[in-house]
Protein backbone atom coordinates (compact mmCIF):
# COMPACT_ATOMS: atom_id res chain seq x y z
CA UNK A 1 0.00 0.00 0.00
CA UNK A 2 1.14 3.12 -0.70
CA UNK A 3 0.73 6.66 1.17
CA UNK A 4 0.38 9.80 -0.68
CA UNK A 5 -0.83 13.40 0.34
CA UNK A 6 -0.96 16.93 -1.28
CA UNK A 7 -1.02 20.64 0.64
CA UNK A 8 -2.92 23.34 -1.04
CA UNK A 9 -1.72 26.57 0.80
CA UNK A 10 -4.52 28.82 2.04
CA UNK A 11 -7.73 26.94 0.61
CA UNK A 12 -10.24 26.88 3.45
CA UNK A 13 -13.25 24.41 3.46
CA UNK A 14 -15.72 23.78 6.41
CA UNK A 15 -14.98 20.48 8.35
CA UNK A 16 -18.82 19.17 6.39
CA UNK A 17 -17.22 19.21 3.27
CA UNK A 18 -14.25 17.95 3.96
CA UNK A 19 -15.89 14.69 5.97
CA UNK A 20 -17.98 14.56 2.51
CA UNK A 21 -15.16 14.74 0.56
CA UNK A 22 -13.29 12.09 2.45
CA UNK A 23 -16.13 9.70 2.37
CA UNK A 24 -16.33 9.93 -1.53
CA UNK A 25 -12.75 8.89 -2.00
CA UNK A 26 -12.82 6.79 0.93
CA UNK A 27 -15.24 4.48 -1.18
CA UNK A 28 -13.05 3.62 -4.07
CA UNK A 29 -11.96 0.62 -4.62
CA UNK A 30 -8.06 0.53 -3.90
CA UNK A 31 -8.49 2.87 -1.60
CA UNK A 32 -7.80 1.63 2.38
CA UNK A 33 -8.15 5.16 3.52
CA UNK A 34 -8.03 8.70 3.17
CA UNK A 35 -8.52 12.00 4.98
CA UNK A 36 -8.93 15.46 3.87
CA UNK A 37 -8.44 17.90 6.75
CA UNK A 38 -7.26 21.38 7.39
CA UNK A 39 -3.41 21.65 8.39
CA UNK A 40 -3.89 22.36 12.20
CA UNK A 41 -1.69 20.52 14.50
CA UNK A 42 -4.50 18.63 16.25
CA UNK A 43 -5.15 17.13 12.23
CA UNK A 44 -1.65 16.54 11.57
CA UNK A 45 -0.76 14.63 14.66
CA UNK A 46 -4.46 12.28 13.40
CA UNK A 47 -2.96 11.69 10.22
CA UNK A 48 0.04 10.54 11.68
CA UNK A 49 -1.43 8.28 14.03
CA UNK A 50 -3.39 6.64 11.38
CA UNK A 51 -0.15 6.46 9.26
CA UNK A 52 -0.98 8.76 6.47
CA UNK A 53 1.03 11.50 7.26
CA UNK A 54 4.44 11.22 8.93
CA UNK A 55 5.90 14.13 6.54
CA UNK A 56 3.13 16.10 5.82
CA UNK A 57 4.20 19.93 6.17
CA UNK A 58 1.15 22.56 6.48
CA UNK A 59 0.12 25.44 8.39
CA UNK A 60 -3.50 25.16 9.97
CA UNK A 61 -4.74 27.69 6.86
CA UNK A 62 -3.73 24.89 3.94
CA UNK A 63 -5.64 22.13 3.38
CA UNK A 64 -4.12 18.70 3.03
CA UNK A 65 -5.43 15.44 1.07
CA UNK A 66 -4.09 12.04 2.37
CA UNK A 67 -4.85 8.70 0.59
CA UNK A 68 -3.77 4.99 1.39
CA UNK A 69 -3.86 1.97 -1.30
CA UNK A 70 -2.99 1.00 -4.49
CA UNK A 71 -0.47 3.49 -6.14
CA UNK A 72 -2.38 4.33 -9.51
CA UNK A 73 -6.13 4.75 -7.11
CA UNK A 74 -4.05 7.25 -5.20
CA UNK A 75 -3.34 9.31 -7.60
CA UNK A 76 -6.61 9.42 -9.22
CA UNK A 77 -8.29 9.44 -5.39
CA UNK A 78 -5.61 12.96 -5.34
CA UNK A 79 -7.12 14.43 -8.58
CA UNK A 80 -10.93 13.67 -7.56
CA UNK A 81 -10.79 15.59 -4.02
CA UNK A 82 -8.64 18.09 -6.06
CA UNK A 83 -11.30 18.70 -8.28
CA UNK A 84 -14.29 19.34 -5.56
CA UNK A 85 -12.20 21.12 -3.83
CA UNK A 86 -10.58 23.74 -6.50
CA UNK A 87 -13.56 23.89 -8.95
CA UNK A 88 -17.07 25.01 -9.43
CA UNK A 89 -19.76 22.32 -9.60
CA UNK A 90 -20.26 21.06 -12.75
CA UNK A 91 -23.90 22.77 -13.77
CA UNK A 92 -22.42 25.90 -13.67
CA UNK A 93 -20.06 25.03 -16.36
CA UNK A 94 -17.05 27.44 -15.25
CA UNK A 95 -13.95 26.00 -14.28
CA UNK A 96 -11.37 26.73 -12.20
CA UNK A 97 -10.26 28.57 -8.52
CA UNK A 98 -13.70 29.23 -7.37
CA UNK A 99 -12.87 32.84 -5.00
CA UNK A 100 -14.94 33.34 -2.25
CA UNK A 101 -17.55 36.63 -2.33
CA UNK A 102 -17.07 37.23 1.38
CA UNK A 103 -13.98 36.79 3.50
CA UNK A 104 -14.90 38.06 6.58
CA UNK A 105 -18.17 38.05 9.37
CA UNK A 106 -17.87 42.20 8.76
CA UNK A 107 -18.44 41.68 5.13
CA UNK A 108 -21.40 38.77 5.00
CA UNK A 109 -23.33 41.47 7.58
CA UNK A 110 -22.67 44.39 5.53
CA UNK A 111 -24.38 42.82 2.47
CA UNK A 112 -27.03 41.62 5.13
CA UNK A 113 -27.69 43.76 7.80
CA UNK A 114 -30.53 41.78 8.77
CA UNK A 115 -28.72 38.71 9.61
CA UNK A 116 -28.43 37.75 12.95
CA UNK A 117 -26.94 34.47 13.34
CA UNK A 118 -23.02 33.69 12.50
CA UNK A 119 -22.04 29.76 11.74
CA UNK A 120 -18.53 28.82 12.65
CA UNK A 121 -16.56 26.16 10.86
CA UNK A 122 -12.73 27.12 10.65
CA UNK A 123 -10.13 25.08 12.60
CA UNK A 124 -10.38 25.32 16.10
CA UNK A 125 -7.46 27.43 16.76
CA UNK A 126 -9.27 30.45 15.41
CA UNK A 127 -12.84 29.42 16.41
CA UNK A 128 -12.34 31.52 19.50
CA UNK A 129 -11.40 34.75 17.57
CA UNK A 130 -14.27 34.46 15.09
CA UNK A 131 -16.89 33.71 17.50
CA UNK A 132 -15.75 37.20 19.83
CA UNK A 133 -15.75 39.06 16.42
CA UNK A 134 -19.62 37.90 15.85
CA UNK A 135 -20.56 38.71 19.45
CA UNK A 136 -18.99 41.97 19.24
CA UNK A 137 -20.93 42.76 16.18
CA UNK A 138 -24.37 41.90 17.67
CA UNK A 139 -24.78 38.58 15.76
CA UNK A 140 -25.35 35.00 18.06
CA UNK A 141 -23.02 32.27 17.28
CA UNK A 142 -23.36 28.46 16.18
CA UNK A 143 -19.43 26.75 16.54
CA UNK A 144 -19.23 23.53 14.95
CA UNK A 145 -15.65 23.80 15.58
CA UNK A 146 -14.31 21.69 18.27
CA UNK A 147 -10.41 21.73 19.74
CA UNK A 148 -11.15 25.28 21.12
CA UNK A 149 -9.89 24.81 25.04
CA UNK A 150 -12.17 24.98 28.10
CA UNK A 151 -10.84 28.56 28.58
CA UNK A 152 -11.62 30.06 25.83
CA UNK A 153 -14.90 28.59 25.64
CA UNK A 154 -15.75 30.19 29.24
CA UNK A 155 -14.47 33.53 27.77
CA UNK A 156 -16.81 33.47 24.50
CA UNK A 157 -19.71 32.36 26.40
CA UNK A 158 -19.57 35.44 29.64
CA UNK A 159 -19.52 37.58 26.56
CA UNK A 160 -22.13 36.13 25.09
CA UNK A 161 -23.96 36.69 28.47
CA UNK A 162 -22.80 40.55 28.44
CA UNK A 163 -23.93 40.78 25.04
CA UNK A 164 -27.16 39.13 25.31
CA UNK A 165 -26.68 36.99 23.01
CA UNK A 166 -26.66 33.13 22.06
CA UNK A 167 -23.76 30.65 21.50
CA UNK A 168 -24.08 27.61 20.73
CA UNK A 169 -21.24 25.06 20.93
CA UNK A 170 -18.34 24.70 20.40
CA UNK A 171 -18.60 21.54 18.78
CA UNK A 172 -22.24 21.98 18.45
CA UNK A 173 -23.62 19.72 15.13
CA UNK A 174 -26.78 20.16 15.63
CA UNK A 175 -29.55 23.23 15.65
CA UNK A 176 -32.89 23.77 13.93
CA UNK A 177 -33.25 27.61 13.71
CA UNK A 178 -36.33 29.12 12.34
CA UNK A 179 -37.68 25.90 10.86
CA UNK A 180 -33.67 25.97 9.25
CA UNK A 181 -31.57 22.49 9.95
CA UNK A 182 -27.87 23.54 10.97
CA UNK A 183 -25.18 20.83 10.99
CA UNK A 184 -26.49 17.10 11.40
CA UNK A 185 -30.01 18.05 11.81
CA UNK A 186 -32.89 16.43 10.90
CA UNK A 187 -36.22 17.68 8.35
CA UNK A 188 -38.90 18.21 11.39
CA UNK A 189 -42.32 20.26 11.48
CA UNK A 190 -42.81 23.38 12.51
CA UNK A 191 -44.05 23.39 16.00
CA UNK A 192 -44.30 24.38 19.45
CA UNK A 193 -42.20 22.86 21.50
CA UNK A 194 -38.34 24.41 22.20
CA UNK A 195 -35.45 22.11 22.34
CA UNK A 196 -31.76 22.86 24.09
CA UNK A 197 -29.45 19.71 24.44
CA UNK A 198 -25.76 19.42 25.04
CA UNK A 199 -26.22 16.34 22.47
CA UNK A 200 -26.60 16.58 18.80
CA UNK A 201 -27.84 12.67 18.28
CA UNK A 202 -30.21 13.73 21.13
CA UNK A 203 -31.52 16.55 19.89
CA UNK A 204 -31.81 14.53 16.86
CA UNK A 205 -33.53 11.63 18.67
CA UNK A 206 -36.16 14.02 20.70
CA UNK A 207 -36.98 16.73 17.42
CA UNK A 208 -37.40 13.59 15.11
CA UNK A 209 -39.86 11.55 17.71
CA UNK A 210 -41.69 14.93 18.26
CA UNK A 211 -42.50 15.24 14.65
CA UNK A 212 -43.26 11.14 14.05
CA UNK A 213 -45.70 11.93 16.70
CA UNK A 214 -47.64 15.00 14.98
CA UNK A 215 -46.27 18.18 16.38
CA UNK A 216 -43.54 20.34 15.80
CA UNK A 217 -40.59 22.29 16.80
CA UNK A 218 -40.06 25.81 17.39
CA UNK A 219 -36.35 26.07 17.80
CA UNK A 220 -33.85 23.55 18.70
CA UNK A 221 -30.58 25.19 20.37
CA UNK A 222 -27.20 23.19 20.71
CA UNK A 223 -25.03 24.09 23.39
CA UNK A 224 -21.64 21.67 23.02
CA UNK A 225 -21.15 19.01 25.37
CA UNK A 226 -18.97 21.27 27.55
CA UNK A 227 -21.91 23.60 28.46
CA UNK A 228 -23.12 21.85 31.39
CA UNK A 229 -19.24 21.13 33.08
CA UNK A 230 -18.41 22.96 36.54
CA UNK A 231 -16.04 25.21 34.33
CA UNK A 232 -18.78 26.23 32.12
CA UNK A 233 -21.82 26.26 34.01
CA UNK A 234 -24.31 26.01 32.39
CA UNK A 235 -24.13 29.58 30.41
CA UNK A 236 -25.41 28.35 27.06
CA UNK A 237 -28.23 25.99 28.38
CA UNK A 238 -29.84 29.12 30.86
CA UNK A 239 -29.71 31.29 28.26
CA UNK A 240 -31.05 28.99 25.63
CA UNK A 241 -33.98 28.20 28.26
CA UNK A 242 -34.28 31.83 28.80
CA UNK A 243 -34.61 32.64 25.65
CA UNK A 244 -37.59 29.53 25.32
CA UNK A 245 -38.99 30.87 27.94
CA UNK A 246 -39.40 34.22 26.35
CA UNK A 247 -40.33 33.35 23.04
CA UNK A 248 -44.40 33.38 22.28
CA UNK A 249 -44.31 30.38 19.90
CA UNK A 250 -42.50 27.60 22.00
CA UNK A 251 -45.00 26.58 24.37
CA UNK A 252 -43.45 23.23 25.95
CA UNK A 253 -39.55 23.43 26.30
CA UNK A 254 -37.30 19.89 26.41
CA UNK A 255 -33.66 20.28 28.17
CA UNK A 256 -31.26 17.22 27.35
CA UNK A 257 -27.72 16.44 28.66
CA UNK A 258 -25.88 13.73 30.59
CA UNK A 259 -26.20 14.26 34.42
CA UNK A 260 -24.64 18.19 34.95
CA UNK A 261 -22.58 18.39 38.20
CA UNK A 262 -25.08 19.04 41.21
CA UNK A 263 -24.66 22.82 41.01
CA UNK A 264 -24.77 23.22 37.30
CA UNK A 265 -27.98 20.99 38.05
CA UNK A 266 -29.47 23.28 40.47
CA UNK A 267 -29.15 26.39 38.49
CA UNK A 268 -31.01 25.20 35.30
CA UNK A 269 -33.95 23.82 37.47
CA UNK A 270 -34.67 26.52 39.27
CA UNK A 271 -34.82 28.63 36.38
CA UNK A 272 -36.79 26.02 34.46
CA UNK A 273 -39.41 26.45 37.43
CA UNK A 274 -39.78 29.74 36.98
CA UNK A 275 -40.02 29.29 32.75
CA UNK A 276 -43.68 29.90 33.21
CA UNK A 277 -44.01 26.85 30.62
CA UNK A 278 -44.16 23.04 31.22
CA UNK A 279 -40.37 21.89 30.70
CA UNK A 280 -39.28 18.46 30.26
CA UNK A 281 -35.75 17.27 31.84
CA UNK A 282 -34.10 14.48 30.48
CA UNK A 283 -30.34 14.56 32.25
CA UNK A 284 -28.87 11.03 30.82
CA UNK A 285 -28.96 8.55 33.73
CA UNK A 286 -30.00 10.67 36.93
CA UNK A 287 -32.58 9.99 39.62
CA UNK A 288 -35.86 11.01 38.31
CA UNK A 289 -36.76 12.06 41.98
CA UNK A 290 -33.56 15.32 42.00
CA UNK A 291 -34.85 16.54 38.93
CA UNK A 292 -39.06 16.51 39.29
CA UNK A 293 -40.58 19.81 40.68
CA UNK A 294 -43.46 22.06 40.11
CA UNK A 295 -43.66 23.03 36.52
CA UNK A 296 -40.64 20.83 35.56
CA UNK A 297 -41.12 17.03 34.65
CA UNK A 298 -38.41 14.25 34.41
CA UNK A 299 -38.22 12.11 31.58
CA UNK A 300 -35.60 8.63 31.66
CA UNK A 301 -35.27 8.51 27.75
CA UNK A 302 -34.78 10.45 24.88
CA UNK A 303 -37.63 9.10 23.27
CA UNK A 304 -39.99 9.65 26.75
CA UNK A 305 -38.80 13.34 26.98
CA UNK A 306 -40.51 13.65 23.05
CA UNK A 307 -43.81 12.10 24.41
CA UNK A 308 -43.73 13.58 27.47
CA UNK A 309 -43.57 16.92 26.04
CA UNK A 310 -45.83 15.99 23.21
CA UNK A 311 -48.95 15.09 26.17
CA UNK A 312 -47.80 18.62 28.03
CA UNK A 313 -48.45 20.41 24.72
CA UNK A 314 -52.05 18.40 24.24
CA UNK A 315 -52.68 18.66 27.86
CA UNK A 316 -52.83 14.78 28.09
CA UNK A 317 -52.52 12.54 30.75
CA UNK A 318 -48.50 12.53 31.56
CA UNK A 319 -47.08 8.47 30.75
CA UNK A 320 -43.64 7.87 29.87
CA UNK A 321 -42.41 5.24 27.22
CA UNK A 322 -43.84 1.91 28.69
CA UNK A 323 -40.84 1.11 30.78
CA UNK A 324 -42.00 -3.29 30.05
CA UNK A 325 -42.09 -4.74 26.38
CA UNK A 326 -45.56 -5.71 24.92
CA UNK A 327 -46.51 -9.51 24.95
CA UNK A 328 -46.38 -9.19 21.39
CA UNK A 329 -43.06 -8.05 21.37
CA UNK A 330 -41.94 -11.02 24.06
CA UNK A 331 -43.37 -13.34 21.72
CA UNK A 332 -41.12 -11.91 18.59
CA UNK A 333 -38.32 -11.63 20.48
CA UNK A 334 -38.79 -15.85 21.97
CA UNK A 335 -39.58 -16.64 18.38
CA UNK A 336 -36.60 -14.54 17.19
CA UNK A 337 -33.85 -15.85 19.52
CA UNK A 338 -34.73 -19.83 19.17
CA UNK A 339 -32.20 -20.16 16.31
CA UNK A 340 -29.50 -18.80 18.33
CA UNK A 341 -26.90 -21.20 19.81
CA UNK A 342 -26.70 -21.43 23.85
CA UNK A 343 -23.37 -20.02 23.45
CA UNK A 344 -24.34 -16.90 22.10
CA UNK A 345 -24.61 -15.23 24.87
CA UNK A 346 -23.17 -10.86 24.20
CA UNK A 347 -24.85 -7.95 23.65
CA UNK A 348 -22.55 -6.13 21.15
CA UNK A 349 -23.82 -2.58 20.31
CA UNK A 350 -21.58 -0.34 17.33
CA UNK A 351 -23.30 3.25 17.15
CA UNK A 352 -22.68 6.38 15.14
CA UNK A 353 -23.97 8.07 17.75
CA UNK A 354 -22.57 8.83 20.97
CA UNK A 355 -25.71 9.92 23.27
CA UNK A 356 -27.32 6.66 21.60
CA UNK A 357 -24.33 4.32 22.55
CA UNK A 358 -24.92 6.58 26.29
CA UNK A 359 -28.36 5.32 26.74
CA UNK A 360 -28.04 2.03 25.71
CA UNK A 361 -25.56 1.05 28.04
CA UNK A 362 -27.67 2.68 30.79
CA UNK A 363 -30.93 0.70 29.05
CA UNK A 364 -28.45 -2.22 29.70
CA UNK A 365 -27.42 -1.91 32.67
CA UNK A 366 -31.16 -1.81 34.38
CA UNK A 367 -31.13 -5.18 32.87
CA UNK A 368 -28.58 -6.68 34.42
CA UNK A 369 -25.94 -6.48 32.40
CA UNK A 370 -22.71 -4.44 32.58
CA UNK A 371 -20.65 -3.68 29.55
CA UNK A 372 -17.45 -2.80 28.26
CA UNK A 373 -17.20 0.42 26.04
CA UNK A 374 -14.68 3.28 24.71
CA UNK A 375 -17.62 5.31 26.24
CA UNK A 376 -17.81 3.95 29.51
CA UNK A 377 -20.96 5.57 31.46
CA UNK A 378 -20.04 5.00 35.81
CA UNK A 379 -20.38 1.40 37.05
CA UNK A 380 -18.95 -0.20 33.24
CA UNK A 381 -15.55 -0.69 32.39
CA UNK A 382 -13.06 0.63 29.50
CA UNK A 383 -12.02 -1.59 27.02
CA UNK A 384 -8.61 -2.23 26.71
CA UNK A 385 -8.67 -2.24 23.08
CA UNK A 386 -11.12 -0.40 21.07
CA UNK A 387 -10.19 -2.88 18.28
CA UNK A 388 -11.71 -5.73 20.35
CA UNK A 389 -14.96 -6.63 21.79
CA UNK A 390 -15.47 -8.91 24.69
CA UNK A 391 -18.56 -9.95 26.96
CA UNK A 392 -21.09 -7.32 26.08
CA UNK A 393 -20.07 -4.33 24.56
CA UNK A 394 -20.71 -1.22 23.37
CA UNK A 395 -18.80 0.90 20.94
CA UNK A 396 -19.39 4.78 19.86
CA UNK A 397 -17.55 4.74 16.49
CA UNK A 398 -18.27 8.39 16.03
CA UNK A 399 -15.54 9.08 19.29
CA UNK A 400 -12.45 10.47 18.25
CA UNK A 401 -10.38 7.12 18.79
CA UNK A 402 -12.09 6.00 15.78
CA UNK A 403 -12.38 9.02 13.48
CA UNK A 404 -8.74 10.31 13.46
CA UNK A 405 -7.65 11.00 9.62
CA UNK A 406 -11.51 9.55 8.87
CA UNK A 407 -14.82 10.83 8.34
CA UNK A 408 -17.63 10.48 10.91
CA UNK A 409 -19.48 7.15 10.90
CA UNK A 410 -22.90 9.58 10.28
CA UNK A 411 -21.38 10.80 6.96
CA UNK A 412 -19.51 7.47 5.97
CA UNK A 413 -20.28 4.15 7.38
CA UNK A 414 -17.42 2.22 6.27
CA UNK A 415 -15.59 1.68 9.58
CA UNK A 416 -18.77 0.75 11.62
CA UNK A 417 -20.21 -1.06 9.08
CA UNK A 418 -16.88 -3.20 8.98
CA UNK A 419 -16.97 -3.78 12.70
CA UNK A 420 -20.69 -4.31 13.14
CA UNK A 421 -19.86 -7.80 10.41
CA UNK A 422 -16.84 -8.33 12.79
CA UNK A 423 -19.31 -8.59 15.61
CA UNK A 424 -21.64 -10.82 13.60
CA UNK A 425 -18.65 -13.34 12.55
CA UNK A 426 -17.99 -13.44 16.66
CA UNK A 427 -19.57 -16.67 18.22
CA UNK A 428 -19.94 -15.44 21.28
CA UNK A 429 -22.86 -12.30 20.13
CA UNK A 430 -26.11 -13.35 20.50
CA UNK A 431 -27.60 -9.91 19.20
CA UNK A 432 -25.79 -6.89 17.53
CA UNK A 433 -27.34 -3.72 18.19
CA UNK A 434 -27.06 -0.38 16.11
CA UNK A 435 -28.13 2.87 14.64
CA UNK A 436 -28.88 4.06 11.54
CA UNK A 437 -28.69 8.46 11.72
CA UNK A 438 -31.14 10.49 8.76
CA UNK A 439 -30.67 14.07 8.07
CA UNK A 440 -28.68 16.76 6.22
CA UNK A 441 -24.56 15.67 6.10
CA UNK A 442 -25.58 11.66 6.89
CA UNK A 443 -24.98 9.19 4.12
CA UNK A 444 -27.35 9.48 1.15
CA UNK A 445 -27.83 6.00 1.56
CA UNK A 446 -26.73 4.11 5.06
CA UNK A 447 -28.97 1.25 4.87
CA UNK A 448 -27.93 0.16 1.25
CA UNK A 449 -23.95 0.38 2.25
CA UNK A 450 -25.06 -1.98 5.30
CA UNK A 451 -26.64 -4.53 3.36
CA UNK A 452 -23.73 -4.58 0.88
CA UNK A 453 -21.85 -6.06 4.29
CA UNK A 454 -24.52 -8.09 5.84
CA UNK A 455 -25.25 -10.34 2.37
CA UNK A 456 -21.76 -11.75 3.58
CA UNK A 457 -22.92 -13.56 6.07
CA UNK A 458 -25.11 -16.47 6.25
CA UNK A 459 -28.29 -15.15 8.09
CA UNK A 460 -29.30 -18.96 9.58
CA UNK A 461 -25.96 -18.71 11.36
CA UNK A 462 -25.93 -14.67 12.52
CA UNK A 463 -27.15 -13.33 15.26
CA UNK A 464 -29.82 -11.51 16.02
CA UNK A 465 -29.47 -8.01 14.52
CA UNK A 466 -31.81 -4.69 16.34
CA UNK A 467 -31.90 -1.18 15.09
CA UNK A 468 -33.00 1.95 15.27
CA UNK A 469 -33.48 4.54 12.17
CA UNK A 470 -33.32 8.19 13.69
CA UNK A 471 -34.95 9.92 11.41
CA UNK A 472 -38.36 11.58 9.53
CA UNK A 473 -39.99 10.67 6.48
CA UNK A 474 -38.78 14.48 4.90
CA UNK A 475 -35.09 13.53 5.26
CA UNK A 476 -33.09 13.75 2.13
CA UNK A 477 -32.70 10.00 2.91
CA UNK A 478 -36.72 9.28 3.77
CA UNK A 479 -36.85 7.30 6.95
CA UNK A 480 -39.76 4.84 5.82
CA UNK A 481 -37.15 3.31 2.84
CA UNK A 482 -34.32 2.69 5.57
CA UNK A 483 -36.28 0.91 7.86
CA UNK A 484 -38.39 -0.96 4.86
CA UNK A 485 -35.05 -1.86 3.24
CA UNK A 486 -33.64 -2.82 6.80
CA UNK A 487 -36.42 -5.33 7.41
CA UNK A 488 -36.61 -6.72 4.38
CA UNK A 489 -33.53 -8.24 5.06
CA UNK A 490 -34.37 -9.56 8.35
CA UNK A 491 -33.48 -6.73 11.07
CA UNK A 492 -35.69 -6.17 13.82
CA UNK A 493 -36.54 -2.37 13.69
CA UNK A 494 -37.22 -0.38 17.18
CA UNK A 495 -39.10 2.83 17.48
CA UNK A 496 -36.34 3.96 19.46
CA UNK A 497 -33.13 3.83 20.91
CA UNK A 498 -34.01 3.18 24.32
CA UNK A 499 -36.67 0.47 23.04
CA UNK A 500 -33.89 -1.22 21.00
CA UNK A 501 -31.39 -1.35 23.79
CA UNK A 502 -34.09 -3.21 26.07
CA UNK A 503 -34.80 -6.02 22.96
CA UNK A 504 -31.39 -6.64 23.06
CA UNK A 505 -31.25 -7.19 26.70
CA UNK A 506 -34.31 -9.01 26.69
CA UNK A 507 -32.26 -10.88 23.72
CA UNK A 508 -29.58 -11.87 26.17
CA UNK A 509 -31.52 -12.78 28.93
CA UNK A 510 -33.49 -15.39 26.88
CA UNK A 511 -30.02 -17.03 25.71
CA UNK A 512 -28.78 -17.08 29.64
CA UNK A 513 -31.81 -19.13 30.04
CA UNK A 514 -31.47 -21.28 27.42
CA UNK A 515 -28.03 -21.77 28.11
CA UNK A 516 -28.98 -23.07 31.88
CA UNK A 517 -31.74 -25.13 30.67
CA UNK A 518 -29.27 -26.90 28.51
CA UNK A 519 -26.77 -27.39 31.19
Amino acid sequence: MKVKHKVFSNLYQDSVSLMQISAQISALPGIQQASVVMGTSTNLEQLRDAGLGDDVKAGPNDLVIAVMGEDDICAEALDIAEHKLTNKPEEEGDDGIKAPDLVSIEMALEKDPDANLALISVPGDYAAAEAIKALNLGLNVMIFSDNVSIEQEKAIKILARERHRLVMGPDCGTAIINGIPLGFANVVNRGHIGVVGASGTGIQEVTCRIDQLGAGISQALGTGGHDLSEDIGGISMLSGLQSLAEDEATHVIVLISKPPSPAVAERILQLAQSAGKPVVVNFLGADPQTVTRPNVTAATTLASAADLAVALLNKRALSETKSQPSQQALNALQQASQRLSPTRQAIRGVFAGGTFCYEAQLICQQHGFTAASNTPVSGNHKLTSIWQSHSHTLIDMGDDDFTRGKPHPMIDPTLRNQRLLAELNDPQTAVALFDLVLGYGASEAPAAELLEQLARIDPRQAPLLIAHVCGTENDPQQRSRQVSALQEAGIIIADCNAQAAQWASIVAQIQIQKKGASA
